[in-house]
C-alpha cells in the first residue's frame, strides 16, 4: 500500500501498459515516468491490475506501486481503479490521475490527464483485436470530454482528435502535443562497431532493417516485396532483417516469409533474410547502429518511434508520407507512398546507389533526433499536470 502523504501533489498513473512486455505505449509509459520521477515536482503512485514489469527500477526512482488483482485490465480500469482513486482522494493522498493508455475510467473521481497515441481503433479497426477495440471505443469520447487535459503524441494525432471529437476540444488549451523522446541507448556506431555487429549477424556486407511489430498496419509485406524486387535485380543487394514479434492478422505474412526462406534453401542461395522476433532494447539499438538503411513505410503511426530511434542511431531512413511520420522525420528521410512497393524499391535503389545522399540523410537524422528528448517531454508533461490541477 501507499506510504505517508508526500510533500508534493501526487499523480496516480495507470500502468496497465507495463504489465505485458513493453512495446509502443509501454515504452512511452516507462520512459516518460522515469523522466517525471527524476524531476521531483510531483510524487507518483503507479497502479495496475498486476505487478508491472520493471517494478524494481520504478521503485528505485521513488515511484510507489500498488496492484489490485483483476483478470482483465479494462475491468480493473473501470471497476477497481475508480474505487482506489476515491479512497486516495478522501485520504488526501491522490490529487490527479494520468492515463498513458488512451482512456479514463467512466467514473473518475479525481481530475485527470489522458495521453492519446493514435485513433487506429476508429480509423483502422481491422488492425486491432476485438479485445483492444472494446476496451477503448466505448470509453474514448467520454474520456476526452472528462479529462482536464489531453496530450497527443504528435500534431497528426492532435488533428485527428480535433476532427473526430470537436465537442471535446471547444477550449483549444485542453489539447497539447508532446512528442516522445529517444533513449540514450540509441546512438551511432563507433570505430569498428558496425562491421563487428554485421559479422555477428552473418551479413558482413550490411543489411536493410525493419523494426516493429510484424503486422499488416506496419506494411511489412510492402517492405518484403520491395526487397525481393531489389534482390531479383541485384544479387549483391543487402540482406533484410526483420526485428519484432508477429502481431494481429500476421499469419499470411508469416507464411510468405517462410515461403521465401524455403525457396532460398531449395535454390541453395546464401541466407539473406533474418526474422529475429522481439529483441531486447540493447540488442535493438545494436541492430539500428549496423543497418545500411532503415525501412519503415507504415500505413499509419501516432508517432513512429522506430523512425526516431533509427535517426538517433545515425542510419538513413525510408518512411511513409502520411500520418505522423513526415512530422517525425522532417527532411531527414526519404518519404514514399506506403501502398506502392515500387516507391519503396525506388527509394532503396536511390540510397544504395548514392552513398553521399545516404550520409547526408544520416547526418540530418542525427540532428533531427536530438529534438526528441524524454527530459523535454517530462518538463512539458509536468506543465500539463499543473494546468490540470489549477
Amino acid at each position: 500500500m501507499a506510504g505517508p502523504r508526500p510533500s508534493h501533489p501526487t499523480v496516480a498513473v495507470d500502468l496497465r501498459a507495463l504489465v505485458p512486455e513493453a512495446t509502443g505505449i509501454g515504452v512511452y509509459t516507462r520512459e516518460l515516468l522515469r523522466g517525471l520521477a527524476g524531476r521531483g515536482g510531483f510524487s507518483y503512485l503507479g497502479l495496475a491490475h498486476r505487478e508491472p514489469r520493471g517494478a524494481i527500477d520504478l521503485a528505485a526512482l521513488g515511484v510507489r506501486l500498488e496492484h489490485q488483482p483483476s483478470p482483465l485490465g479494462v475491468l480493473w480500469q473501470q471497476l477497481s481503479l475508480p474505487r482506489r482513486l476515491a479512497r486516495g482522494r478522501d485520504r488526501g493522498e491522490i490529487d490527479l490521475l494520468w492515463s498513458p493508455l488512451q482512456t479514463l475510467p467512466a467514473r473518475c473521481p479525481v481530475p485527470a490527464v489522458v495521453t492519446v497515441h493514435d485513433l487506429t481503433v476508429l480509423l483502422m479497426p481491422e488492425a486491432h483485436r476485438s479485445k483492444v477495440r472494446w476496451s477503448q471505443v466505448p470509453f474514448l469520447e467520454r474520456s476526452l470530454v472528462a479529462a482536464r487535459r489531453v496530450v497527443a503524441v504528435s500534431a497528426a494525432t492532435a488533428n485527428d482528435l480535433r476532427f473526430h471529437f470537436p465537442e471535446a476540444f471547444r477550449d483549444p488549451a485542453k489539447l497539447r502535443v508532446i512528442h516522445h523522446g529517444v533513449a540514450p541507448v540509441f546512438r551511432p556506431a563507433v570505430a569498428d562497431e558496425r562491421e563487428s555487429i554485421r559479422r555477428e549477424l552473418g551479413f558482413p556486407r550490411g543489411y536493410l532493417l525493419y523494426a516493429g511489430t510484424l503486422e499488416p498496419r506496419k506494411n511489412v509485406e510492402g517492405v518484403l516485396e520491395a526487397w525481393l524486387a531489389l534482390r531479383s535485380s541485384d544479387p549483391a543487394a543487402p540482406a533484410l532483417v526483420l526485428a519484432g514479434g508477429y502481431g494481429w492478422r500476421s499469419r499470411p505474412l508469416m507464411r510468405r516469409i517462410e515461403a521465401v526462406v524455403r525457396a532460398d534453401v531449395a535454390a541453395g542461395r546464401e541466407r539473406s533474410l533474418a526474422v529475429l522476433g522481439r529483441v531486447a532494447e540493447g540488442e535493438l539499438a545494436r541492430l539500428y547502429r549496423a543497418a545500411t538503411v532503415f525501412v519503415y513505410p507504415s500505413f499509419y503511426e501516432g508517432f513512429g518511434m522506430p523512425v526516431a530511434e533509427a535517426m538517433a542511431s545515425g542510419v538513413p531512413v525510408i518512411t511513409s508520407d502520411r500520418s505522423s511520420l513526415p512530422e517525425v522525420a522532417g527532411e531527414a528521410a526519404l518519404q514514399v507512398r506506403p501502398e506502392d512497393p515500387a516507391q519503396v524499391l525506388g527509394a532503396l535503389v536511390k540510397l544504395l546507389a548514392n552513398p553521399a545522399l545516404a550520409q547526408d540523410l544520416a547526418q540530418k537524422g542525427l540532428e533531427r533526433a536530438r529534438t526528441f528528448r524524454w527530459e523535454k517531454a517530462a518538463t512539458e508533461m509536468e506543465e500539463v499536470f499543473r494546468e490540470a490541477l489549477e
